[in-house]
């Protein structure tokens, strides 16, 4: 059962999906005729790369720049992102009127930066792990007088990502499992409150990479732990996660289990979608297919989803992918 923390966060969320609606688009819940064979489940997949961004961070970013008074919007806004989250502030800013800088990893993917800077974003390069950008980018903003914006740690952004939530339930009015990949775990804890809060008995199942598994092992000692990612597809749950933030709570208590990955699977799954489905996803979307895959344990008829969290990947990355490089 949630807690009322949780309860709280799918009020938020609630709250959040009225709020956003004029600039987050709805996204389709799509039936997979393949997996539902396959797996012997009604699995329906959740396409956030339909967001106008590509991805669902569009969800937070904007619900957290909503929620700033006047003042703080007009002292400007920092943030840091593997790409995804960048793009999506870069585009609620220009939507709302807010300068700012955006900070990504030196090895960001040129589709994620060109994305950013397609929506006026100030992208500015630091560090090579995701944890480095994001303590380089909250002293950068501290230090200029500006609005810190986390990719994850933030009630309000957590809350906006959960409106995805919303929209599942309001879409498959039956719930039994959801598949989330998980990075600094934003995106999993706003679903999940929402998805519990509608159903307490629905499974919430955690995907991530095997060479970058830090909230999964975080979750398993009970603390947050440091722990060097190796390269790995899911650019976009890549790299450490900030100490303190609220999603590792949520992650214990509301995540029922972690599925780790490793790269060919991960691959696999992206192939696999692109047959299916004729559309591009990047490699988190990948992740969440691939646990599914790898699990396939759900009861036969259950009702899954698996959110397809972004679509955004490099020309050079997707050949890796599809043989063609």
């Amino acid at each position: 059962m949630p807690d009322a923390a949780a309860i709280r966060l799918a009020d938020a969320a609630a709250t959040a999906a009225a709020r956003i609606e004029s600039i987050v688009r709805r996204t389709p819940l799509r039936a997979s005729a393949r997996l539902s064979a396959v797996t012997g489940c009604d699995v329906r997949l959740k396409l956030e790369h339909h967001q106008h961004t590509g991805s669902f961070k569009l969800r937070g970013a904007t619900n957290r720049l909503m929620t700033l008074d006047d003042a703080t919007r007009a002292a400007g806004c920092v943030t840091a992102s593997s790409g995804n989250h960048g793009a999506a502030v870069a585009f609620a800013m220009q939507k709302l009127g807010v300068a700012g800088v955006i900070f990504v990893p030196e090895k960001t993917s040129t589709a994620k930066v060109d994305a950013i800077r397609s929506y006026g974003g100030d992208v500015r390069f630091f560090g090579t792990d995701g944890l480095d950008t994001e303590l380089h980018a909250r002293k950068y903003a501290d230090e200029h007088g500006m609005f810190y914006l986390s990719p994850y740690n933030d009630f309000d952004v957590v809350a906006g990502q959960g409106t995805c939530g919303i929209e599942i339930v309001e879409q498959m009015s039956e719930v039994d499992t959801v598949y989330v990949a998980v990075g600094g775990g934003g995106l999993i804890s706003g679903v999940a409150s929402v998805v519990k809060h509608h159903n307490p008995d629905a499974r919430i199942i955690g995907c991530q990479p095997s060479n970058s598994p830090v909230m999964a092992r975080s979750v398993e000692a009970g603390r947050i732990v440091e722990l060097e990612s190796r390269p790995t597809l899911s650019d976009g749950t890549a790299g450490g996660i900030e100490n303190g933030s609220i999603t590792f709570d949520w992650c214990r208590t509301l995540v029922d289990e972690f599925v780790l990955v490793d790269e060919e699977a991960i691959a696999t799954a992206m192939r696999r979608f692109i047959a299916d489905e004729g559309e591009v996803i990047e490699g988190a979307a990948g992740v969440a297919l691939a646990a599914l895959d790898h699990k396939s344990d759900a009861p036969g008829g259950a009702h899954v989803t698996v959110i397809i969290c972004g679509g955004n990947i490099s020309r050079d990355r997707l050949a890796t992918v599809t043989g063609d490089g």
